[in-house]
Protein backbone atom coordinates (compact mmCIF):
# COMPACT_ATOMS: atom_id res chain seq x y z
CA UNK A 1 0.00 0.00 0.00
CA UNK A 2 1.41 3.63 -0.50
CA UNK A 3 0.58 6.39 1.17
CA UNK A 4 0.21 9.98 0.18
CA UNK A 5 -0.09 13.64 1.36
CA UNK A 6 0.95 16.89 0.46
CA UNK A 7 2.85 18.96 2.87
CA UNK A 8 5.87 21.61 3.16
CA UNK A 9 9.03 20.36 3.19
CA UNK A 10 11.49 22.50 4.52
CA UNK A 11 8.92 25.55 4.57
CA UNK A 12 8.54 24.46 0.51
CA UNK A 13 5.72 22.45 -1.12
CA UNK A 14 5.77 18.66 -1.09
CA UNK A 15 4.20 15.54 -2.42
CA UNK A 16 5.03 13.06 0.57
CA UNK A 17 4.89 9.00 -0.85
CA UNK A 18 5.72 6.38 1.30
CA UNK A 19 5.11 2.50 1.62
CA UNK A 20 6.46 -0.96 2.59
CA UNK A 21 9.16 -3.30 1.08
CA UNK A 22 11.76 -2.58 -1.18
CA UNK A 23 11.91 1.13 -2.32
CA UNK A 24 11.33 1.77 -5.74
CA UNK A 25 14.91 2.87 -7.53
CA UNK A 26 13.08 6.08 -9.02
CA UNK A 27 9.92 8.26 -8.76
CA UNK A 28 9.06 10.99 -10.78
CA UNK A 29 6.37 13.63 -11.74
CA UNK A 30 6.38 14.72 -15.39
CA UNK A 31 4.48 17.58 -17.14
CA UNK A 32 4.29 19.08 -20.57
CA UNK A 33 6.89 21.74 -19.69
CA UNK A 34 8.84 20.37 -16.18
CA UNK A 35 9.66 17.57 -14.46
CA UNK A 36 10.66 16.47 -11.04
CA UNK A 37 12.55 13.59 -9.57
CA UNK A 38 12.03 12.51 -5.85
CA UNK A 39 14.85 12.22 -3.28
CA UNK A 40 14.29 8.94 -2.01
CA UNK A 41 14.89 7.04 1.74
CA UNK A 42 14.59 3.47 3.61
CA UNK A 43 16.37 0.48 3.04
CA UNK A 44 14.35 -3.00 3.55
CA UNK A 45 11.05 -2.56 5.64
CA UNK A 46 9.73 1.01 4.55
CA UNK A 47 10.52 3.50 2.45
CA UNK A 48 9.60 7.51 1.58
CA UNK A 49 9.93 9.31 -1.73
CA UNK A 50 10.09 13.00 -1.31
CA UNK A 51 8.86 14.92 -4.69
CA UNK A 52 9.36 18.71 -4.59
CA UNK A 53 6.79 20.88 -6.56
CA UNK A 54 9.04 23.25 -7.46
CA UNK A 55 11.39 23.32 -10.47
CA UNK A 56 14.19 25.52 -12.06
CA UNK A 57 14.79 25.75 -15.58
CA UNK A 58 17.23 27.75 -17.98
CA UNK A 59 19.64 28.47 -14.86
CA UNK A 60 17.02 30.24 -13.32
CA UNK A 61 15.70 29.97 -9.23
CA UNK A 62 13.73 27.49 -7.99
CA UNK A 63 10.01 28.83 -8.59
CA UNK A 64 6.57 26.28 -7.81
CA UNK A 65 6.01 23.84 -10.76
CA UNK A 66 3.90 24.87 -14.04
CA UNK A 67 0.01 25.02 -13.37
CA UNK A 68 -1.05 21.51 -15.20
CA UNK A 69 -1.56 17.79 -15.16
CA UNK A 70 1.50 15.87 -14.13
CA UNK A 71 1.82 12.19 -14.46
CA UNK A 72 3.49 10.33 -11.30
CA UNK A 73 5.81 8.10 -12.88
CA UNK A 74 7.65 5.29 -10.68
CA UNK A 75 10.56 2.04 -10.39
CA UNK A 76 8.89 -0.02 -8.51
CA UNK A 77 5.93 1.28 -7.11
CA UNK A 78 3.18 -0.55 -8.66
CA UNK A 79 -0.19 -0.14 -6.91
CA UNK A 80 -1.72 3.28 -7.22
CA UNK A 81 -1.52 6.32 -4.25
CA UNK A 82 -5.09 6.37 -4.10
CA UNK A 83 -6.34 10.63 -4.20
CA UNK A 84 -5.85 13.62 -2.12
CA UNK A 85 -8.34 16.92 -1.97
CA UNK A 86 -7.19 19.91 -3.44
CA UNK A 87 -4.56 21.25 -0.94
CA UNK A 88 -3.57 24.90 -0.95
CA UNK A 89 0.18 24.46 -0.39
CA UNK A 90 1.14 28.62 -0.12
CA UNK A 91 2.15 28.71 -3.52
CA UNK A 92 0.26 26.53 -5.56
CA UNK A 93 -2.80 24.11 -5.56
CA UNK A 94 -2.14 20.60 -6.14
CA UNK A 95 -4.62 17.12 -6.09
CA UNK A 96 -3.93 13.96 -6.54
CA UNK A 97 -6.07 11.14 -7.78
CA UNK A 98 -4.51 7.94 -9.11
CA UNK A 99 -1.18 8.35 -10.99
CA UNK A 100 -2.31 11.92 -12.00
CA UNK A 101 -1.51 14.84 -9.74
CA UNK A 102 -2.85 18.58 -10.84
CA UNK A 103 -1.16 21.51 -10.15
CA UNK A 104 -2.97 24.82 -10.15
CA UNK A 105 -2.58 28.64 -8.85
CA UNK A 106 -2.48 29.29 -5.46
CA UNK A 107 -5.90 31.08 -5.24
CA UNK A 108 -8.40 30.39 -2.51
CA UNK A 109 -11.27 28.04 -3.76
CA UNK A 110 -13.89 30.78 -2.51
CA UNK A 111 -12.29 33.11 -5.25
CA UNK A 112 -12.02 30.68 -7.90
CA UNK A 113 -15.34 30.39 -9.26
CA UNK A 114 -17.48 33.29 -11.16
CA UNK A 115 -19.11 34.32 -8.22
CA UNK A 116 -15.97 34.88 -6.46
CA UNK A 117 -14.09 36.60 -9.06
CA UNK A 118 -17.78 38.77 -9.17
CA UNK A 119 -16.84 39.70 -6.04
CA UNK A 120 -13.64 40.90 -6.34
CA UNK A 121 -14.46 42.92 -9.46
CA UNK A 122 -17.18 44.77 -7.29
CA UNK A 123 -14.91 45.50 -4.43
CA UNK A 124 -12.22 46.49 -6.94
CA UNK A 125 -14.72 49.09 -8.73
CA UNK A 126 -16.19 50.55 -5.65
CA UNK A 127 -12.49 50.44 -3.43
CA UNK A 128 -12.03 54.54 -2.18
CA UNK A 129 -8.87 55.93 -2.44
CA UNK A 130 -6.47 56.98 -4.64
CA UNK A 131 -4.14 55.71 -7.22
CA UNK A 132 -0.95 54.24 -5.96
CA UNK A 133 2.49 55.56 -7.57
CA UNK A 134 2.74 52.17 -9.26
CA UNK A 135 2.81 50.02 -12.62
CA UNK A 136 1.00 47.12 -13.65
CA UNK A 137 2.79 44.98 -15.81
CA UNK A 138 1.30 42.69 -18.02
CA UNK A 139 2.72 40.10 -20.72
CA UNK A 140 0.65 37.35 -22.78
CA UNK A 141 -1.99 37.50 -20.49
CA UNK A 142 0.37 36.57 -17.42
CA UNK A 143 1.89 33.65 -18.97
CA UNK A 144 5.15 34.98 -18.75
CA UNK A 145 7.16 38.32 -18.01
CA UNK A 146 8.64 39.36 -21.18
CA UNK A 147 8.34 41.39 -24.48
CA UNK A 148 8.17 45.06 -24.43
CA UNK A 149 6.83 45.27 -21.23
CA UNK A 150 9.55 43.54 -19.54
CA UNK A 151 12.16 45.87 -21.53
CA UNK A 152 9.97 48.88 -20.00
CA UNK A 153 10.39 47.80 -16.67
CA UNK A 154 14.30 47.42 -16.53
CA UNK A 155 14.33 50.80 -18.33
CA UNK A 156 11.74 52.32 -15.52
CA UNK A 157 13.36 50.39 -12.35
CA UNK A 158 16.90 52.50 -13.48
CA UNK A 159 15.40 55.35 -14.01
CA UNK A 160 12.79 55.78 -10.85
CA UNK A 161 13.53 53.13 -8.59
CA UNK A 162 10.76 53.97 -6.09
CA UNK A 163 8.11 53.41 -7.91
CA UNK A 164 6.20 50.33 -7.20
CA UNK A 165 6.17 47.10 -10.20
CA UNK A 166 3.42 44.67 -10.43
CA UNK A 167 3.47 41.60 -12.56
CA UNK A 168 0.25 40.12 -13.69
CA UNK A 169 1.04 36.04 -13.76
CA UNK A 170 -0.82 32.86 -14.50
CA UNK A 171 0.95 31.33 -11.82
CA UNK A 172 4.19 31.40 -9.47
CA UNK A 173 6.32 29.64 -11.96
CA UNK A 174 6.37 32.92 -14.03
CA UNK A 175 10.17 34.51 -13.18
CA UNK A 176 9.29 38.25 -12.79
CA UNK A 177 11.96 41.18 -12.66
CA UNK A 178 14.07 41.61 -9.52
CA UNK A 179 12.27 44.04 -7.23
CA UNK A 180 8.77 43.22 -8.51
CA UNK A 181 5.68 42.06 -7.24
CA UNK A 182 4.07 38.86 -8.73
CA UNK A 183 0.15 38.97 -8.21
CA UNK A 184 -1.58 36.14 -9.65
CA UNK A 185 -3.97 36.78 -12.30
CA UNK A 186 -7.80 36.60 -10.50
CA UNK A 187 -6.26 36.72 -6.58
CA UNK A 188 -7.43 39.65 -4.61
CA UNK A 189 -4.13 41.19 -4.54
CA UNK A 190 -4.59 40.76 -8.30
CA UNK A 191 -7.56 42.56 -8.74
CA UNK A 192 -6.19 45.50 -5.79
CA UNK A 193 -2.70 46.00 -7.73
CA UNK A 194 -4.56 46.68 -11.44
CA UNK A 195 -7.32 48.71 -9.77
CA UNK A 196 -4.83 50.44 -8.22
CA UNK A 197 -1.65 51.07 -10.02
CA UNK A 198 -1.23 54.89 -11.93
CA UNK A 199 -0.16 52.89 -15.16
CA UNK A 200 -0.93 49.46 -16.92
CA UNK A 201 1.47 48.60 -19.44
CA UNK A 202 0.17 45.52 -21.49
CA UNK A 203 0.92 44.00 -24.57
CA UNK A 204 -2.58 42.13 -25.37
CA UNK A 205 -6.40 42.78 -24.28
CA UNK A 206 -7.03 43.46 -20.98
CA UNK A 207 -9.02 41.34 -19.81
CA UNK A 208 -11.81 40.70 -16.83
CA UNK A 209 -13.72 43.22 -17.73
CA UNK A 210 -11.56 45.98 -16.76
CA UNK A 211 -12.85 49.58 -16.60
CA UNK A 212 -10.21 51.89 -16.24
CA UNK A 213 -10.25 54.53 -12.97
CA UNK A 214 -9.78 57.79 -12.87
CA UNK A 215 -6.46 58.83 -13.59
CA UNK A 216 -5.27 55.42 -14.78
CA UNK A 217 -3.66 55.48 -17.71
CA UNK A 218 -2.96 52.33 -20.23
CA UNK A 219 -0.16 52.06 -22.32
CA UNK A 220 -1.20 49.06 -24.73
CA UNK A 221 2.55 48.40 -26.24
CA UNK A 222 1.22 45.22 -28.57
CA UNK A 223 3.69 42.48 -29.44
CA UNK A 224 4.53 42.38 -33.04
CA UNK A 225 4.38 43.97 -36.74
CA UNK A 226 1.22 42.75 -38.60
CA UNK A 227 1.35 40.56 -41.55
CA UNK A 228 -1.34 38.81 -40.91
CA UNK A 229 -5.00 40.42 -40.22
CA UNK A 230 -6.06 41.54 -36.85
CA UNK A 231 -9.02 42.58 -35.13
CA UNK A 232 -11.53 44.41 -37.44
CA UNK A 233 -9.59 43.66 -40.58
CA UNK A 234 -9.64 40.24 -40.09
CA UNK A 235 -11.73 37.93 -42.62
CA UNK A 236 -15.63 38.08 -42.04
CA UNK A 237 -17.80 40.18 -40.70
CA UNK A 238 -18.53 39.51 -37.05
CA UNK A 239 -20.68 42.59 -35.14
CA UNK A 240 -19.86 40.81 -31.73
CA UNK A 241 -16.23 41.12 -32.42
CA UNK A 242 -16.32 44.34 -33.82
CA UNK A 243 -17.71 45.93 -30.31
CA UNK A 244 -15.65 43.80 -28.85
CA UNK A 245 -12.41 45.58 -30.91
CA UNK A 246 -13.83 48.91 -30.15
CA UNK A 247 -14.70 48.56 -26.54
CA UNK A 248 -11.10 47.01 -25.63
CA UNK A 249 -9.48 49.86 -27.83
CA UNK A 250 -11.44 52.65 -26.02
CA UNK A 251 -9.59 51.31 -22.44
CA UNK A 252 -5.86 52.09 -23.76
CA UNK A 253 -4.98 55.36 -23.66
CA UNK A 254 -1.51 55.20 -26.19
CA UNK A 255 -0.60 52.89 -27.94
CA UNK A 256 3.32 51.86 -29.48
CA UNK A 257 4.12 50.77 -32.31
CA UNK A 258 7.45 49.27 -33.60
CA UNK A 259 7.27 51.44 -37.09
CA UNK A 260 5.21 53.96 -39.15
CA UNK A 261 3.86 50.88 -41.01
CA UNK A 262 2.66 49.63 -37.68
CA UNK A 263 1.08 52.59 -36.62
CA UNK A 264 -1.22 53.14 -39.48
CA UNK A 265 -2.24 49.21 -39.71
CA UNK A 266 -2.77 48.99 -35.57
CA UNK A 267 -4.23 52.39 -35.76
CA UNK A 268 -6.94 51.45 -37.87
CA UNK A 269 -7.17 47.79 -37.27
CA UNK A 270 -8.30 48.78 -33.13
CA UNK A 271 -10.46 52.20 -34.21
CA UNK A 272 -7.35 53.99 -32.34
CA UNK A 273 -7.36 56.81 -34.73
CA UNK A 274 -7.70 60.06 -32.25
CA UNK A 275 -5.84 59.17 -29.80
CA UNK A 276 -1.76 59.53 -29.50
CA UNK A 277 0.61 56.48 -31.18
CA UNK A 278 4.26 56.76 -29.90
CA UNK A 279 6.82 54.88 -32.96
CA UNK A 280 9.69 54.29 -30.87
CA UNK A 281 10.71 50.91 -32.19
CA UNK A 282 10.21 48.06 -30.00
CA UNK A 283 11.81 48.20 -26.38
CA UNK A 284 12.27 44.32 -26.59
CA UNK A 285 14.36 44.41 -29.59
CA UNK A 286 17.18 46.49 -27.84
CA UNK A 287 19.20 43.58 -26.70
CA UNK A 288 19.26 42.69 -30.29
CA UNK A 289 21.25 45.93 -30.72
CA UNK A 290 23.17 46.04 -27.30
CA UNK A 291 23.05 42.82 -26.00
CA UNK A 292 25.48 39.85 -25.86
CA UNK A 293 24.01 36.17 -25.91
CA UNK A 294 26.69 34.07 -24.46
CA UNK A 295 25.20 33.93 -20.76
CA UNK A 296 22.28 32.58 -22.69
CA UNK A 297 23.78 29.96 -25.19
CA UNK A 298 25.61 28.72 -21.40
CA UNK A 299 21.87 28.55 -19.56
CA UNK A 300 20.52 26.45 -22.89
CA UNK A 301 24.01 24.09 -23.04
CA UNK A 302 25.25 25.58 -26.19
CA UNK A 303 28.50 25.55 -26.81
CA UNK A 304 30.13 28.73 -28.01
CA UNK A 305 31.34 27.49 -32.01
CA UNK A 306 27.86 25.63 -32.75
CA UNK A 307 25.58 26.57 -35.26
CA UNK A 308 22.24 27.80 -33.83
CA UNK A 309 18.74 27.08 -35.70
CA UNK A 310 15.19 28.86 -34.00
CA UNK A 311 12.48 27.63 -35.34
CA UNK A 312 9.40 29.87 -34.01
CA UNK A 313 6.51 29.65 -35.84
CA UNK A 314 2.84 31.45 -34.76
CA UNK A 315 0.10 29.59 -33.92
CA UNK A 316 -3.03 28.74 -35.99
CA UNK A 317 -6.88 29.98 -34.81
CA UNK A 318 -7.73 26.10 -35.96
CA UNK A 319 -5.40 24.17 -33.47
CA UNK A 320 -4.12 24.22 -30.34
CA UNK A 321 -0.48 22.85 -30.21
CA UNK A 322 2.67 23.71 -32.58
CA UNK A 323 2.38 22.73 -35.97
CA UNK A 324 3.95 19.46 -37.37
CA UNK A 325 5.43 20.92 -40.40
CA UNK A 326 9.14 20.25 -39.39
CA UNK A 327 10.72 17.72 -37.33
CA UNK A 328 13.74 19.63 -35.48
CA UNK A 329 15.56 16.21 -34.71
CA UNK A 330 15.98 15.61 -38.52
CA UNK A 331 17.10 19.01 -39.36
CA UNK A 332 19.59 19.38 -36.93
CA UNK A 333 20.85 16.30 -37.92
CA UNK A 334 20.69 17.42 -41.57
CA UNK A 335 22.42 20.75 -41.16
CA UNK A 336 25.11 20.07 -38.12
CA UNK A 337 22.90 22.51 -35.80
CA UNK A 338 20.95 23.05 -32.28
CA UNK A 339 17.61 23.30 -33.39
CA UNK A 340 15.48 25.50 -30.26
CA UNK A 341 11.71 25.19 -30.98
CA UNK A 342 10.03 27.69 -29.64
CA UNK A 343 6.03 27.92 -29.68
CA UNK A 344 3.83 30.81 -29.93
CA UNK A 345 3.06 31.53 -26.43
CA UNK A 346 -1.11 30.62 -27.12
CA UNK A 347 1.10 26.99 -27.32
CA UNK A 348 2.42 27.39 -24.33
CA UNK A 349 -0.07 25.60 -21.64
CA UNK A 350 -2.02 23.01 -24.19
CA UNK A 351 1.39 22.02 -26.00
CA UNK A 352 4.41 19.77 -24.17
CA UNK A 353 7.91 20.20 -25.24
CA UNK A 354 10.04 19.11 -28.58
CA UNK A 355 12.42 16.14 -27.87
CA UNK A 356 15.20 15.16 -29.98
CA UNK A 357 19.21 14.80 -30.08
CA UNK A 358 20.41 18.49 -30.04
CA UNK A 359 16.40 19.74 -30.08
CA UNK A 360 15.96 22.47 -27.10
CA UNK A 361 12.30 23.23 -26.99
CA UNK A 362 12.65 26.63 -25.47
CA UNK A 363 8.39 27.68 -25.54
CA UNK A 364 8.57 28.34 -21.77
CA UNK A 365 11.97 30.17 -21.81
CA UNK A 366 11.07 33.10 -20.84
CA UNK A 367 12.38 35.94 -23.42
CA UNK A 368 12.00 35.62 -26.76
CA UNK A 369 14.28 38.20 -27.59
CA UNK A 370 17.35 36.54 -25.86
CA UNK A 371 16.96 33.42 -28.24
CA UNK A 372 16.82 35.95 -31.44
CA UNK A 373 20.08 37.43 -29.77
CA UNK A 374 21.78 33.23 -30.04
CA UNK A 375 20.03 32.52 -33.01
CA UNK A 376 22.40 32.33 -35.95
CA UNK A 377 19.61 31.73 -38.39
CA UNK A 378 15.29 32.31 -38.10
CA UNK A 379 12.80 29.53 -39.72
CA UNK A 380 9.48 31.13 -39.07
CA UNK A 381 6.53 31.47 -40.95
CA UNK A 382 3.80 34.26 -40.53
CA UNK A 383 5.00 35.25 -36.75
CA UNK A 384 6.10 38.84 -36.33
CA UNK A 385 9.31 37.35 -35.08
CA UNK A 386 10.51 37.88 -38.75
CA UNK A 387 10.36 42.08 -37.68
CA UNK A 388 12.23 41.78 -34.87
CA UNK A 389 15.07 39.21 -36.01
CA UNK A 390 15.79 41.50 -39.13
CA UNK A 391 17.45 44.25 -36.85
CA UNK A 392 20.58 41.91 -36.33
CA UNK A 393 20.97 41.27 -40.11
CA UNK A 394 21.03 37.62 -39.56
CA UNK A 395 19.13 35.02 -42.23
CA UNK A 396 15.88 34.15 -42.08
CA UNK A 397 13.74 31.29 -43.76
CA UNK A 398 10.25 30.76 -44.49
CA UNK A 399 8.46 27.55 -43.84
CA UNK A 400 5.05 27.78 -45.46
CA UNK A 401 3.42 24.75 -46.74
CA UNK A 402 0.12 26.19 -45.38
CA UNK A 403 0.24 29.22 -46.86
CA UNK A 404 -2.91 29.74 -49.42
CA UNK A 405 -5.21 28.10 -46.39
CA UNK A 406 -3.24 30.53 -43.54
CA UNK A 407 -4.30 33.65 -46.57
CA UNK A 408 -7.31 32.44 -47.28
CA UNK A 409 -9.00 30.85 -44.92
CA UNK A 410 -7.61 31.87 -41.12
CA UNK A 411 -6.27 35.31 -41.17
CA UNK A 412 -5.17 37.06 -44.52
CA UNK A 413 -2.03 38.87 -44.80
CA UNK A 414 -1.46 42.97 -45.48
CA UNK A 415 1.53 42.21 -47.86
CA UNK A 416 2.51 39.47 -50.27
CA UNK A 417 5.26 37.78 -48.03
CA UNK A 418 6.41 35.62 -51.07
CA UNK A 419 7.43 39.24 -52.83
CA UNK A 420 8.94 40.67 -49.94
CA UNK A 421 10.41 38.46 -47.55
CA UNK A 422 14.26 38.94 -46.61
CA UNK A 423 14.68 35.33 -47.09
CA UNK A 424 14.37 32.31 -48.91
CA UNK A 425 10.31 30.94 -49.17
CA UNK A 426 10.54 26.96 -48.79
CA UNK A 427 7.06 24.66 -48.82
CA UNK A 428 8.33 21.63 -47.40
CA UNK A 429 11.61 20.48 -44.78
CA UNK A 430 13.77 19.16 -48.06
CA UNK A 431 13.41 22.61 -49.25
CA UNK A 432 13.86 24.67 -45.95
CA UNK A 433 17.26 21.89 -45.56
CA UNK A 434 18.41 22.40 -49.16
CA UNK A 435 18.69 25.98 -48.46
CA UNK A 436 20.28 25.90 -45.10
CA UNK A 437 22.42 23.54 -46.22
CA UNK A 438 23.49 26.11 -48.62
CA UNK A 439 22.97 30.16 -47.62
CA UNK A 440 23.28 32.53 -50.28
CA UNK A 441 22.64 35.54 -48.46
CA UNK A 442 23.35 37.95 -51.64
CA UNK A 443 20.26 36.44 -53.32
CA UNK A 444 17.98 38.60 -50.61
CA UNK A 445 20.58 41.47 -49.55
CA UNK A 446 18.29 44.13 -51.61
CA UNK A 447 14.82 42.76 -50.21
CA UNK A 448 16.52 42.70 -46.18
CA UNK A 449 17.89 46.47 -47.24
CA UNK A 450 14.18 47.61 -47.93
CA UNK A 451 12.65 45.72 -45.09
CA UNK A 452 15.34 46.76 -42.50
CA UNK A 453 14.32 50.44 -44.06
CA UNK A 454 10.26 50.14 -43.85
CA UNK A 455 10.29 47.73 -40.48
CA UNK A 456 13.32 48.76 -38.32
CA UNK A 457 14.04 52.26 -38.74
CA UNK A 458 13.52 53.25 -35.27
CA UNK A 459 15.33 49.51 -33.55
CA UNK A 460 18.31 51.53 -32.87
CA UNK A 461 18.70 49.95 -29.06
CA UNK A 462 17.01 53.14 -27.44
CA UNK A 463 13.47 52.27 -27.46
CA UNK A 464 12.98 51.38 -23.58
CA UNK A 465 14.92 54.70 -23.12
CA UNK A 466 12.50 56.80 -25.52
CA UNK A 467 9.16 54.87 -24.24
CA UNK A 468 10.17 55.93 -20.09
CA UNK A 469 10.93 59.53 -21.13
CA UNK A 470 7.84 59.96 -22.35
CA UNK A 471 5.96 58.07 -19.36
CA UNK A 472 8.09 60.11 -16.45
CA UNK A 473 7.36 63.58 -18.56
CA UNK A 474 3.99 62.85 -19.09
CA UNK A 475 3.62 62.51 -15.49
CA UNK A 476 2.39 58.74 -15.87
CA UNK A 477 4.05 57.79 -12.68
CA UNK A 478 5.68 60.20 -10.20
CA UNK A 479 9.96 59.58 -10.19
Amino acid sequence: MTDARFQTESGEPALVLSGTGARPSAVALVGPRARVEASLTGRGKTWRAVLPLRAARWGGPELPLPSGTYRLESSGIHDAPGSLPTTLLGTLRASLEGWTVRIGPPIDPAYDSGEGQDALERRYQTRPGGLENAVFFESFYGRNASCNPLAIDRELARRAPGVTRYWSVVDLSVRVPDGSIPVVDGSPEWWRARGASRLLVVNDWLRRRFERRSGQVVLQTWHGTPLKRLALHRPGFDPRRMAAVVRESRRWNVLLAQNPYAARLLGKAYAFLTRPIWVEGYPRNDVLVTGDGSATREALGIRPDERVVLYAPTWRDDRDEIVDFLDPAALASAIDAVVLVRGHSRTLQPGKDAAGPRVIDVTAFPDTSQLLLVADELVTDYSSVMFDFSVTGKPMYFLVPDMEHYRGELRGFYFDLADHAPGPVVRSQDELIAALASPDPATHAEKYAVWRAKFNPRDDGHAAQRVVARILDQGFVAR
